[in-house]
């Protein structure tokens, strides 16, 4: 097959007093993991429902597997897979019934078996639901997503809320998902999960696209490889003064200071030396690389889970 996995040109959507989505454009090739980064209320989610058809766009031009929703609803249904930030189900029922029953609902679905292997349930196959962790029903999900063999899948926050361990199960399966061929397009909060999983992603702020490149690029475009951290015992005192000082923009997150910069061995000394005249009663001085965080700072001056 020839051409992108996704393409969209000029997608808008407001809601009263919101422009939720604003001028997004954005092409997906076949075959990456694809992820949208950015904070509540950036218009992640909201664009992501576009794509997957569950709310209608104001304007704009979507394309899945080169097919639109105008004249190919019901085959591009049938080719994505879409698993939502919640996913609400009987009680009672068990993951090898919700696969079956969602399974029927498609001409060409993957067997339960298969897919409780896949994400790690065969243990659970026959539990109800209720009885499931917060981890095994988001697994759960996830296979309910893959149950028509899906070539298209979209994951919105899939680790939300779940602990470390879980967390990297999903990241396998994901990681499996992408071996097998297909595309996937995900939005994350998480900072570690976008570097470790996404070939390219997008980063979002007030409904438009602010940047997009790979990982690695999106850092290497902010030219400041290094952070200068001062650690407080407590609460960080305002940096202004300290800042004016240092002759250097100083960014105050929670119980720290954070210096950007290319030169972490000249920029030490006048730190230091200015520390030590303005009486700053930092504990520790840390020098970390950039992050995508930092990419995100930069370009809309406020953190990634804000």
């Amino acid at each position: 097959m020839t051409g992108p996995a996704l393409r969209i040109r000029g997608l808008r959507k407001s809601f009263p007093k919101v422009l939720a989505v604003d001028g997004v454009e954005l092409e997906v090739a076949r075959g990456e993991v694809f992820g949208l980064l950015g904070p509540n209320g950036a218009g992640k989610t909201t664009t992501l429902e576009i794509i997957e058809g569950i709310t209608p766009a104001d304007s704009g031009e979507i394309e899945l597997l080169g097919l639109n929703w105008h004249q190919h609803a019901a085959e591009i249904r049938s080719r994505i897979g879409v698993q939502l930030q919640s996913t609400s189900l009987f009680n009672k029922i068990t993951p090898r019934e919700a696969l079956e029953l969602y399974g029927s609902y498609y001409p060409k679905s993957r067997s339960a078996a298969d897919l409780l292997a896949l994400v790690q349930l065969e243990e659970k196959a026959d539990a109800y639901h209720i009885t499931l962790s917060g981890g095994q029903q988001q697994r759960l999900a996830l296979a309910l997503a893959l149950v028509n063999d899906p070539e298209l899948v979209f994951l919105d926050e899939p680790t939300t809320g779940l602990d470390p361990q879980a967390r990297r199960s999903l990241w396998d399966v994901v990681e499996k998902m992408k071996g097998e061929g297909r595309t996937v397009m995900l939005t994350t909060h998480y900072m570690d999960e976008a570097e470790a999983l996404c070939d390219r992603l997008a980063i979002m702020d007030h409904g438009q696209v602010i940047a997009t490149g790979t990982p690695a690029s999106l850092i290497a475009n902010l030219e400041i490889p290094s952070v200068v951290e001062l650690t407080f015992q407590d609460a960080a005192p305002d940096p202004t003064a300290f800042a004016a000082r240092l002759g250097q923009a100083v960014t105050c997150r929670g119980d720290l200071w954070e210096i950007p910069t290319p030169d972490p061995k000249a920029l030490l000394p006048r730190l230091l030396e200015a520390a030590e005249a303005a009486s700053v009663p930092f504990q520790q001085v840390h020098v970390r690389r950039a992050t995508l965080e930092d990419v995100f700072l930069h370009r809309t001056g406020r953190s990634l889970r804000e």
